[in-house]
């Protein structure tokens, strides 16, 4: 991840090759926002007709660059459009991002966009080192074709010498990181990212940090009966696991759980997918991505809650040993399921976690998880949808998620649809209505709540993974989703402690 600093000086006189300002819509045209007048003012007064001639219009996240010709210390000067005004937190997270990501090749960056609060800076912080990241690890003979991501950053602002600032913008490094982890587990290859891979990489995150780590590998699962767990990775030669990671605080009036949906590759098993679904499976491990990622900003944070992340993880594959359409398993706490369908694999794992996760207690649950093609029918890919068995609790994440710019909308949990799920052999079938399919999914992971205990879903299936171009500080690929609201929720948590 880059590098990122504050400053107060002119951004004219900051060394960097690239000098970023923000380009405002008007009814009258475009205008330059705060923060751009300096590298205006060295640039002769000269610098909107300029960025107007070569076609800068202010849309959001449109970018048009210029050679600087030893006006300012900086060799380009790059205008990224912020739309109309009044500019709010997100909008500057997507410009800073974006004018970063159309900055590789150059290693120094200093953005000069509105800063003026130590939120403002954050904002652009925040984005700025999200628009960085680059997944180039598997790159060999075309490693050349492809320019290098950004090393330093520097934000300027007249807030960057106060505390507030330097606490907003070392909190905005950490979730950044974390956001960075998220995107790289999902990016990995599966046959690099199996469930016992994950738990590995899951221990070296927490390496070094106040964390508890427990692993539960196949042998553990049978003795628990975690039959979701083992129902789902029977069919693959990778073995299934489950992980817990516990972050604790002396203070702590509170517990929050976070659950994350963790297949490391979903075939479909013998309800085989089409060919063109299976292309991005591998990011069908996000939620369990998220939290992980999540739990690390967490213990960095310090907030005063305790919170415990679970990752039950597997490989759904088709074999001689794989479940069958019609089998009917058992999961953690005794209730059974009938399989109607072997794809709606990511709930019976998610049975046994929630379940578990209960164990301990908690006040809320949350889980995180690439659950349904129904989410992106419903909402697209780029919003996630919320479920919960509480309503302030639905509201708040849909407030938070707001807060941090994460696209999510609350739906409901019709009573209705849970007669779908009868089966006439087991608890429970694994499938129920058609239409609707998110919000049964949603009811289906409702009964393994347990009573009285807050609880929401979050259905990140489009948002985890990008398939088109880039945009903003989201990269193609792994996105990072729900990371940042899950942090957020724990931060929040935390308050109402207080």
């Amino acid at each position: 991840m880059a590098t990122i600093d504050l400053t107060s000086a002119s951004p004219a006189r900051a060394k960097g090759d690239v000098v970023v300002v923000g380009v405002l819509q008007t009814p009258r045209g475009i205008r330059l926002a705060d923060g751009a007048g300096p590298v205006d003012e060295a640039y002769g007064g000269r610098l909107r007709a300029t960025l107007k001639t070569l076609g800068a219009t202010g849309t959001p996240g449109q970018v048009v660059k210029l050679p600087s010709a030893g006006s300012v210390a900086a060799g380009v000067i790059l205008g990224v459009g912020l739309g109309r005004g009044p500019v709010d937190a997100e909008r500057l997270r997507r410009a800073a991002g974006e004018a970063v990501r159309a900055s590789a090749g150059s290693p120094t960056v200093v953005l000069a966009l509105p800063a003026a609060t130590s939120e403002e800076l954050a904002a652009v912080a925040e984005g700025a080192l999200l628009g960085s990241y680059a997944f180039l690890g598997y790159r060999n003979s075309s490693a050349a074709n492809h320019p290098k991501p950004v090393r330093t950053l520097t934000v300027v602002g007249g807030a960057a010498r106060t505390k507030a600032a330097r606490q907003a913008v070392s909190r905005a490094r950490v979730v950044a990181r974390s956001v960075h982890l998220a995107r790289d587990l999902v990016n990995t290859p599966p046959a690099d990212m199996y469930p016992a891979q994950f738990a590995e990489a899951a221990t070296k995150a927490c390496r070094g940090l106040a964390l508890e780590v427990d692993i539960l590998d196949e042998r553990a699962l049978r003795r628990g009966r975690f039959g979701g767990i083992l129902g789902v990775g029977q069919g693959s030669a990778h073995p299934p696991r489950l992980v817990r990671i516990a972050y604790r605080h002396p203070r702590a009036q509170r517990h929050l759980a976070l659950v994350g949906k963790g297949i490391t590759f979903d075939s479909g098993g013998l309800s085989l997918k089409p060919p063109k679904a299976m292309e991005w499976m591998k990011a069908d491990m996000g939620g369990a991505a998220a939290v992980l990622a999540a739990m690390a900003a967490i213990v960095r944070l310090k907030p005063p809650v305790n919170v415990t992340g679970w990752m039950p993880l597997a490989e759904n594959m088709p074999s001689g040993t794989a479940q069958r359409p019609s089998d009917v398993i058992t999961a953690y706490g005794g209730k059974t399921i009938e399989v109607l369908n072997t794809d709606a694999e990511g709930r019976l794992v998610l049975a046994d976690a929630i379940v578990r996760a209960g164990e301990e207690d908690p006040d809320v649950i949350v889980d995180a998880a690439t659950l349904t093609g129904a989410q992106l029918v419903a909402l697209g890919s780029r919003t996630s949808g919320i479920m919960a068995n509480d309503d302030a609790l639905r509201s708040r994440i849909h407030e938070l998620a707001g807060s941090v710019g994460e696209q999510m909308w609350p739906m409901p949990l019709p009573p209705e649809l849970r007669a779908s799920m009868d089966s006439s052999v087991a608890d429970i079938a694994n499938l129920g209505d058609r239409y609707g399919g998110m919000l049964v999914a949603g009811l289906f992971l409702a009964e393994f709540v347990p009573d009285g205990t807050a609880w929401a879903h979050l259905d990140i299936a489009g948002p985890a993974f990008n398939e088109g171009e880039p945009f903003g500080y989201t990269p193609k690929g792994g996105t990072g989703a729900a990371v940042r609201t899950l942090v957020a929720l724990a931060e929040d948590q935390a308050s109402r402690s207080r």
